[in-house]
């Protein structure tokens, strides 16, 4: 592992539990020993990535990260335009929405908006969807590129639930029907207990860039609450391509 891969898989670790950690809880998370641990630290507070309470001695995030997240934000305004939207959907449906932007680490969530019902569905910032197991992985692979759509086919394909689809053929299958209707439906793939409805959202030249997802317990979910969320899902990701896009989101490639 490159020095940088393990910065990031330190700042990950830091980012991912208490909002305050130890040295010795940091080399464990990270599976460092406690030498390159603090060397890498060292490194990160002089960029401003981490900073180390002087009292306690504990490391934290540092306000650098918010900076580059700003210029970045400042670049591609993927969230401020789709916020909203997520708020709007959210207020609509009455249930968690959340969304997610592509990288080359995976589908990873950037906004959540939880339900405020007491039975509701729990969705992390920063979590990594599994492509083959979640609704947003299912839609974007719908709407992707064909070497990242065959890679994921390729496998692995892991559990997560009795209900996680396990092999290429099925997958397959749910990706044509999601393209079809414009949105994917997840019964149990991720979570036992969850539905979810999830929409690509598309980039000009119409490969998505990321999903926007509705997901709620299955108890209170009929099929024609299913279709009434896939409905909305649908139309909340198409706003967001043109929003930031224009009219041009989801044209596609001559």
């Amino acid at each position: 592992m490159s020095t940088v891969a393990k910065a990031i898989s330190l700042l990950e670790v830091l980012g991912g539990g208490a909002p305050e950690a130890a040295l010795a809880d940091l080399a464990r998370g990270a599976g460092f020993d406690k030498a390159t641990t603090r060397r890498l630290l060292v490194s990160l507070i002089a960029q401003g990535l981490v900073e180390q309470d002087e009292a306690t001695r504990l490391y934290r995030l540092g306000a650098g990260l918010t900076r580059l997240a700003l210029m970045r934000e400042a670049q591609f305004p993927f969230l401020r335009m789709a916020v909203p939207v997520v708020e709007m959907l959210a207020a609509e449906s009455g249930e968690t929405v959340h969304l997610s932007e592509y990288s080359k680490r995976g589908l990873i969530t950037v906004q959540v908006i939880e339900s405020a019902k007491a039975n509701r569905v729990s969705v992390q910032l920063g979590d990594v969807l599994p492509m083959h197991a979640t609704a947003s992985g299912i839609a974007f692979l719908a709407f992707t590129e064909e070497r990242i759509r065959a890679a994921t086919l390729a496998g692995p394909l892991p559990a997560f639930t009795p209900f996680t689809i396990g092999d290429a053929a099925t997958l397959a299958d749910h990706v044509v029907a999601a393209r079809a209707r414009g949105h994917s439906i997840g019964l149990q793939g991720f979570e036992e207990g969850v539905m979810s409805v999830a929409a690509p959202v598309l980039g000009t030249d119409g490969y998505a860039i990321g999903a926007i997802a509705i997901a709620a317990p299955r108890v209170r979910t009929q099929k024609a609450d299913i279709e009434r969320l896939g409905v909305s899902v649908t139309a909340a990701g198409r706003e967001i391509g043109e929003r930031l896009f224009g009219r041009l989101a989801g044209q596609k490639r001559a």
